[in-house]
């Protein structure tokens, strides 16, 4: 294993080249957040174009997810170890290749393969830990909670906004190129980020750390496989006895990874997770919340998009609209939620869960009585509201739960923070297999579908209700903030 040099330049940005470095991070960001969902509504145009099985398809958008969740952890640690910017464009360079990979794929097998690479610890994985990190360590000042800020609001929106994109390329057919797009879109914005970050984005590691956990390397990606793989297909296969097999070696594998993480501390290694980060309440607090968030995305994005095609019968183009109304509301409640944090700190997204759980709870009852007959209007224009919701949460919790990491700990921090979101994604695509699919098995319609959402939308107020009281944990206001 060769030995990394300490970086020490000046890493402090202000102005012009703070919002450079900001806007470089952000747009790769963006990339990962939009090709994890992107890939959805352009499956049925896949299946025909490359005479894809069900299990491929399954696999198309599963073989990212559980590949990238893989190797977050190990991701943030590169960072630390071998210079954030080095690792950054070696990710990004790794997934633009992968991207055009996807898109010339002229098999099931090859797409699945390149899909795998770009999640992996070559990829998105190893890039994404790079963006809060780089965050971290190069802003700060009041501009800190506001890029933190626009993080979660990228994050938030690239799940929300990828469908709606994906449906907007397969159907312009560029070049006729049709599906193949949502992963060429790719290569000009990866060159893009590649030589802008090349010019612009300030180098920077974590001089105390001396070395790569290869141990714990082994057992947090054993642990992570043994959990994410049953979460990501469990589900479809009805639970069978080896996923929850998986499931529970997996929780004793992780087990065991913390016992050899006190134990590396405690001789004075470098350990691959920062235990001292779980010391602060906030940052506990803080990442328990973001895995509930991604639990409630995972839920109800994927439930809401088939409520509105199988249950009203309406066609990605005919919805769109909602679409747009959650994209804006997201990027309103993430400004608002940018000038107000520093102010009032954990209110901001508290709030936003009160207004998510309200507003749901007003659209369960209206889906309940009017089912399969719910206007249009009235079934889109709550989105608004909880688009607020959603950008309030992500960028407040963004903030909080990072805003106190140092910038030793910032590759350690984010890969934990963007950890937590893919297993809570999963957990909740994995929850809706038994809260929605048990009631409206694939391929039904109307009523079926409708019912199934309203009693979903229970479940999603419930998790809001407990995200809520773990955002107690995260800094309060007080008379000098």
């Amino acid at each position: 294993m060769p030995t990394h040099t300490p970086l020490r330049p000046r890493t402090v940005r202000t102005g012009r080249g703070a919002a450079i470095t900001l806007a470089v991070v952000l747009v790769a960001e963006l990339m990962n957040a939009l090709d994890a969902s992107i890939v959805y509504t352009a499956l049925p145009l896949i299946q025909a174009d490359t005479g894809a099985s069900s299990a491929a398809m399954q696999w198309i958008p599963a073989a990212y997810a559980l590949t990238f969740a893989l190797g977050l952890i190990t991701g943030g640690r590169l960072g630390d170890l071998y210079g954030r910017k080095r690792v950054f464009l070696a990710g990004t360079a790794v997934f633009t290749l992968a991207s055009l990979l996807c898109g010339i794929a002229a098999s099931p097998q090859l797409l699945v393969a390149a899909r795998a690479v770009q999640g992996a610890g070559a990829g998105a994985a190893v890039m994404v830990p790079q963006v809060l990190a780089t965050i971290a360590v190069t802003v700060q000042g009041p501009s800190r909670a506001k890029a933190f800020g626009l993080y979660g609001l990228v994050m938030s929106l690239g799940g929300v906004l990828g469908p709606a994109l994906g449906a907007v390329l397969t159907a312009a057919d560029i070049a006729g190129l049709g599906w193949q797009m949502i992963f060429l879109i790719n290569l000009p914005i990866g060159l893009a980020t590649l030589l802008l970050g090349f010019r612009h984005l300030p180098e920077s590691n974590a001089p105390q750390a001396r070395g790569l956990d290869l141990v714990g390397v082994v057992l947090s990606a054993a642990g992570m496989l043994l959990i994410a793989y049953p979460l990501t297909v469990g589900g479809e296969q009805h639970w069978p006895a080896w996923s929850l097999a998986m499931l529970a070696a997996g929780a004793v594998v992780l087990t065991v990874f913390v016992m050899q993480q006190r134990v590396k501390t405690a001789r004075g290694g470098s350990a691959l997770v920062a235990l001292s980060l779980f010391r602060n309440r906030a940052f506990t607090g803080g990442l328990a919340a973001q895995l509930l968030f991604g639990l409630v995305l995972g839920v109800f994005l994927l439930t809401w998009v088939l409520f509105m095609q199988d249950g009203l019968g309406l066609t990605p183009w005919q919805f769109a609209p909602a679409n747009i109304a959650i994209s804006a509301g997201g990027m309103a409640g993430a400004m608002l939620a940018s000038k107000a944090a520093a102010r009032h700190l954990r209110r901001v997204p508290q709030a936003g869960t009160v207004l998510i759980a309200l507003t749901l709870t007003g659209y369960q009852l209206l889906i309940s009585h009017l089912g399969t007959h719910t206007p249009f209007a009235a079934a889109a224009a709550p989105m608004l509201l909880i688009g607020i919701g959603l950008g309030a949460i992500g960028s407040g919790l963004s903030a909080l739960t990072l805003s106190q990491v140092t910038g030793d700990d910032a590759g350690s921090a984010a890969g934990l923070f963007n950890t937590a979101m893919q297993l809570g994604t999963a957990l909740g695509l994995a929850t809706a297999s038994f809260i929605f699919f048990n009631h409206a098995p694939a391929g039904s319609h109307g009523t079926t579908v409708t019912s199934a959402f309203a009693g979903t939308l229970w479940y999603v107020v419930a998790t809001l209700t407990l995200m809520w009281m773990l955002v107690f944990l995260l800094p309060k206001p007080t008379r000098s903030t």
